[in-house]
């Protein structure tokens, strides 16, 4: 099922809602259709709206201040693209890179996205002690582009340029 961002009424992205939820809130009236998938459309008896990529909600909501994105493992999977932190081809699991064994916890900056193969070759070790360094380092992304990531590679292209632009990794 398709994921539709939602927008606050000031258009500052809020989170991602499916495409069911997406429609009702439409049909409420309490959002309103900004980006909409090329020729598709939700038909029903009386009504009939364009299939929704980005909603704006039309009233306000305040939002809590959250300091940091929450981690999970998906989140960590599409924070790397679902590249192997260690040999760069396609990542099916996640690896902590100071073992869980020796005091390292489910963590932004502990985690990273790993190939089967590669996580089983580490181990219960961390890196340097098994000769695998990290291709790259991991970060902790802000909750927005946590939430902009969420919405994968082909959604995210397709949203506009101003929407679109996580901030960049920090460098190591």
């Amino acid at each position: 099922m398709r994921d539709t961002l939602v927008l606050n009424a000031s258009f500052e992205p809020l989170s991602t809602v499916t495409l069911n939820r997406a429609v009702v809130l439409v049909l409420q009236d309490k959002a309103v259709v900004e980006q909409a998938h090329p020729g598709l459309r939700v038909r029903a008896a009386a009504v009939e709206i364009p299939v929704p990529r980005v909603i704006r909600l039309c009233r306000y909501v305040r939002v809590p201040f959250r300091r940091q994105a929450p981690w999970s493992r998906r989140g960590v999977l599409v924070r790397d693209q679902h590249r192997c932190a260690y040999c760069g081809r396609r990542a099916t699991t996640v690896d902590h890179v100071v073992p869980r064994s020796q005091g390292g916890a489910d963590s932004w900056l502990n985690t990273v996205a790993s190939c089967a193969p590669d996580n089983h070759r580490k181990a219960n070790r961390t890196p340097e002690e098994a000769g695998m360094p990290l291709l790259r380092q991991p970060f902790e992304p802000t909750p927005a582009d946590a939430m902009l990531l969420s919405l994968g590679r082909n959604e995210l292209a397709s949203l506009p340029g101003w929407l679109a632009q996580p901030a960049p990794a920090p460098a190591a």
